[in-house]
């Protein structure tokens, strides 16, 4: 038996700075001995509380399955150690294969792409041997994922059990310059704590991100109702009917979004055109209001919370531009928003002084390999 089959533990990747929220999320989706690590969560559940995760959770982006842990202190004895493992219990040689690696601390291993491709030549060399070729190599979309992590000469190889990262959740098929990513917003939209008390209002929308997720958390959208059957179908032990189970309790617990409660705005066209296409995959996306409109020539807003993630110079390649427009939207918070709280989204903390207000709290986020920064402001 494979690791997490013997001891129903997994590992779910997560954005560095995020792991207490996922820890939290997966505690209350049932997970147990929840354990908060370097950009991720240890936790342990049976098998249909695995599927359960990897179809509903918000925050983490993959779910790792232990398949083995062993002493290694070189890319010999990793070879040797991986092409005796039981691949044909999880895939086939028709397959394709991506295997990534993460090596700290062991001389033996000291590059990463190095030790990966060695797990990928054991595997390889395996199915040559048992049946006489070989899965191809897809680092796009592969048929099986395979992590290998070594540490302090300790090695432990991993499958993808969610097939794929889990930000991609499905509805963003239009998208705009520097687009936010799906499970940074849906951490954003957590650590706001909106549950639709009050209109959710983004005026710098971009394609939409953060409406999809505050719409898809109000609403009780499963993250995964869009995307396909995680790679767990394919593990030993999945049962189609446990899934369909799962899929249809979750699914059962969706309800409508009023319209009017979440509402966006941009001054591109084609930044609103990408919203609405968005918005529409979601059940219920049609009562998201999206409207062409520059902050500026907005007269005002009342209780609301306002997020918002401004086109900043980091990623767009333009700084003064950048730090104009922020100034500016510090102003547009400052005079015409009252009863407001605002939470906005920036790629560096320089960036977000330029608001011009001091914020009530401050969280690091990472986005796409950068380091930002989300300050909440009370606007009275």
């Amino acid at each position: 038996m494979f690791q997490y089959e013997q001891q129903q533990r997994y590992f779910a990747q997560v954005a560095p700075g995020v792991e207490p929220w996922a820890a939290a999320e997966l505690t209350a989706l049932g997970a147990d001995r929840v354990q908060p690590a370097f950009r991720g969560v240890h936790f342990q559940v049976d098998y249909v509380g695995c599927a359960r995760i990897i179809y509903t959770a918000r925050l983490i982006t993959r779910v790792l399955a232990p398949l083995i842990t062993f002493d290694c202190h070189s890319d010999r004895y990793l070879y040797r150690t991986a092409q005796k493992m039981e691949w044909t219990r999880l895939m086939h040689p028709h397959d394709t294969l991506a295997v990534t690696a993460s090596t700290s601390n062991t001389p033996g291993l000291k590059h990463s792409r190095y030790a990966a491709l060695k797990l990928k030549d054991a595997v390889c060399d395996y199915f040559r041997a048992q049946c006489g070729q070989r899965p191809s190599v897809d680092t796009v979309a592969p048929d099986v994922g395979l992590h290998l992590f070594v540490r302090n000469n300790r090695a432990t190889i991993s499958i993808d059990a969610s097939g794929g990262s889990l930000h991609k959740r499905g509805y963003r098929v239009h998208t705009v310059d520097a687009p936010l990513q799906e499970t940074l917003a849906a951490t954003i939209i957590h650590i706001m704590g909106w549950e639709g008390q009050c209109p959710l209002i983004d005026p710098m929308c971009g394609s939409g991100t953060l409406l999809c997720e505050a719409a898809m958390r109000f609403a009780r959208i499963p993250a995964g109702y869009l995307r396909p059957a995680p790679a767990l179908a394919h593990l030993p032990g999945f049962d189609p009917a446990a899934w369909a189970t799962i899929k249809k309790s979750a699914d059962q617990s969706i309800k409508p979004v009023p319209r009017g409660l979440i509402h966006g705005s941009d001054c591109a066209a084609d930044a609103v055109a990408a919203t609405r296409q968005n918005c529409l995959r979601l059940p219920g996306g049609q009562a998201i209001q999206v409207e062409q409109r520059d902050f500026r020539a907005i007269p005002r807003i009342a209780d609301a919370f306002i997020v918002t993630n401004p086109p900043y110079g980091v990623r767009l390649g333009d700084r003064a531009a950048a730090e104009q427009r922020i100034k500016e939207f510090g102003d547009f918070l400052k005079q015409r928003c009252t009863g407001c709280t605002a939470y906005v989204y920036a790629g560096d903390r320089p960036l977000l002084k330029k608001l011009g207000l001091k914020p009530k709290a401050t969280t690091e986020l990472s986005s796409g390999g950068l380091s930002g920064v989300l300050g909440q402001y009370d606007l009275y």
